[in-house]
């Protein structure tokens, strides 16, 4: 299935007609289970809210869009093995590769946010929504370390540091060709080209973006970097990294090969390895590292 975009209007023929089976025959493209599995994950707005509710009748006129991303549709469960750390005041979680970390147009189910609103919820008052900070995002497909305040006394602080960028980030990163210099920086203003939808470096107009790195080893095509985000701008690391040459090994949208010496690469190689920072509450200062997972640990390995 690819990503796509369908608009309607609902024609007086349909109206009064259950939206499940008013899509399937709108588009004959659409099958009724297809529209529920929308409905279910989020995919389907019903003047311009999210509509999850196949049994929903639809009237003349009514507007809808449906946002395909062409991703399976399979529920992501916050389990404990991906618990990193939790107290009354925060949250840290090892993020799997190949999930969203917030709701987008096209699903609500399936994403880091609505698993973790489903984990923290009491299980006896469900009317009670857990109150989440979502302070910081990573990439779809970059795994790692992410940071959540979960009572409302901690949200203020931990925002704050984000925004100070005095939080401390380091992700490993592997990328193609032979980096020379040991260690280095990034500095440039980032800014999305609307022709590409990509991001790109500009010279005037956009935020500022600082990227550090350093080298770890080298192979004969590829350099395994540490890198630290003095800011946190979106794909600030694969950009970067992509403009000096050395695009990340997996990343297709910044150049970068789906093979490394003929080993199928399936995701951009990022990975948010440490963290730390000053806790909000008890304000002492709190550092996580994480193993590289096993889709890197085997390309670093054969790096070697």
């Amino acid at each position: 299935m690819k990503r796509e975009v369908k608009r309607f209007t609902i024609p007086e023929t349909l109206s009064g007609q259950r939206i499940d089976l008013a899509l399937s025959i709108i588009d004959l493209t659409l099958s009724v289970d297809l529209v529920l599995n929308l409905l279910e994950f989020g995919g389907i707005h019903l003047n311009g809210r999210r509509c999850g509710d196949g049994s929903r009748i639809v009237n003349r006129d009514d507007n809808i869009e449906i946002f395909i991303d062409g991703l399976p549709f399979e529920h992501f469960v916050m389990d404990e093995s991906l618990i990193v750390y939790r107290d009354d005041d925060i949250l840290v979680i090892n993020k799997p590769a190949g999930i969203d970390c917030q709701p987008t147009p096209s699903r609500f189910m399936g994403t880091v946010y609505s698993a973790l609103t489903s984990y923290l919820e009491n299980p006896y008052r469900r009317d009670l929504k857990p109150s989440i900070g979502m302070m910081q995002r990573l990439d779809r497909d970059t795994s790692g370390l992410m940071v959540f305040s979960i009572h409302p006394r901690a949200h203020k602080n931990l925002s704050a540091q984000f925004a100070a960028h005095s939080i401390e980030k380091t992700y490993v990163a592997m990328v193609a060709g032979q980096m020379r210099q040991e260690e280095g920086e990034f500095r440039s203003l980032l800014a999305k080209h609307r022709g590409t939808n990509r991001m790109k470096s500009v010279e005037k107009w956009g935020k500022e973006a600082i990227t550090r790195f350093r080298v770890v080893h080298r192979s004969e095509s590829a350099t395994r970097v540490d890198v630290d985000l003095l800011t946190g701008r979106r794909h600030q690391i694969r950009i970067h990294f992509s403009e000096a040459g050395h695009p990340l090994l997996g990343d297709l949208r910044y150049d970068g090969s789906p093979l490394f010496n003929g080993y199928p690469v399936a995701r951009q190689m990022l990975h948010a390895r440490q963290l730390a920072f000053i806790h909000p509450v008890k304000k002492s200062r709190m550092t996580f590292t994480l193993p590289l997972p096993d889709d890197m640990e085997k390309i670093d390995q054969l790096m070697l």
